[in-house]
């Protein structure tokens, strides 16, 4: 499952990303010392303690795994060093909906994205379709409740 393609995330997807996986390696050793105290209450098979305990082991595992595949294979992106006419990952873009009113998102990595925050990953739907798009141009995007339409306003690399 673990491909050799970058990620691209902002400097501060990173430093996120960064203190999540400090902050779970340093939840490694209460876990441990949770099974140990869990271990000596005794008959294992009924022990629900020792199960949650045993579970939250493994969530943390996997969690400190993934995290750590996510910032080997990041490329951190400044979108201030970036420039150009076309809409790019970090770009933040003003659009225009069907009714005139401006709607502004940030191009950002997977882990960063927060669509309330205006804010949307180079995946989703509309990620890809903003891709290499202009001012002036037309966006169809096919999301959950149908079809949108968007006029893009201004690119900016801030």
């Amino acid at each position: 499952m673990a491909t050799v393609d970058k990620m691209p995330m902002l400097a501060e997807g990173y430093e996120k990303l960064s203190s999540e996986l400090k902050r779970l390696r340093a939840e490694r050793p209460l876990i441990v010392d949770a099974i140990e105290e869990a271990r000596a209450h005794g008959d294992l098979s009924e022990n629900a303690e020792y199960h949650a305990a045993k579970e939250r082991q493994g969530q943390i595992e996997a969690s400190i795994s993934d995290i750590e595949d996510k910032l080997s294979r990041a490329q951190i992106i400044d979108p201030t060093t970036l420039s150009g006419d076309k809409i790019v990952f970090g770009a933040t873009v003003t659009l225009l909906d069907e009714d005139d009113k401006p709607v502004k998102y940030q191009i950002v990595g997977q882990t960063e994205a927060d669509a309330n925050a205006g804010r949307i990953s180079y995946n989703s739907p509309l990620g890809r379709a903003l891709i290499g798009r202009r001012v002036d141009d037309e966006v169809e995007v096919t999301v959950p409740s149908g079809d949108r339409y968007y006029l893009v306003s201004k690119i900016e690399f801030v």
